[in-house]
């Protein structure tokens, strides 16, 4: 199963027909989704596949993200079970910028997208390593140790410093959002 790439356009004309998906961190979703989406974030994705499956037989899923590249991401990991779902090429950054609509709910802020804080957060490392290491030799591992996790994430296609980073209180949904219990509820329902 090859994952289908969508337009803004294509999207917005199939809007209605679709359930999307919002792979994102919780707060990312929460500082600005496409209207009516569901977050569920790309590393529960294996804990929502019964509910995405039964969803996927009513319409056609959707599964977006900031950028378009972890939805696609995503798209192949739900291929993996057997389930069919498109990507929105860009992402939301490219939905926004040709002027469809944002939702923004109350009690949302705006957060970094999560490639944005990756690289913020290594080249920060790198550069104390480098810096540190200077003067005491050993601190020069601290970017060779970055370095080799961002080659790992790059052959891979996985990033255990996302992972971490998602878990910071930044990162995650106000306490006014859908938890992940009620959106698989209003997946199957």
């Amino acid at each position: 199963m090859t994952a289908t790439a969508l337009t803004p356009h294509q999207a917005a004309s199939r809007f209605g027909e679709c359930t999307v998906i919002d792979v994102r961190a919780p707060g990312e979703y929460a500082a600005g989704h496409l209207p009516g989406a569901h977050n569920i974030p790309l590393d529960r994705l294996g804990d929502a596949a019964a509910a995405l499956t039964e969803a996927a037989r009513r319409t056609p899923l959707l599964l977006v993200c900031a950028s378009g590249a972890r939805s696609a991401k995503g798209c192949d990991q739900l291929a993996s079970y057997g389930i069919e779902a498109s990507t929105l090429e860009g992402g939301t950054h490219a939905w926004a910028s040709i002027g469809y609509e944002i939702e923004r709910p109350q009690g949302g802020r705006a957060t970094w997208p999560m490639d944005r804080q990756v690289r913020l957060v290594a080249g920060t490392l790198v550069l104390i390593g480098f810096v540190v290491g200077l003067a005491w030799s050993p601190a020069h591992w601290l970017s060779g140790a970055i370095g080799a996790g961002l080659l790992f994430s790059g052959v891979t296609n996985t990033c255990g410093m996302a992972t971490l980073l998602a878990k910071l209180p930044h990162n995650r949904a106000p306490k006014s959002a859908v938890t992940f219990d009620e959106t698989l509820r209003r997946l199957t329902a």
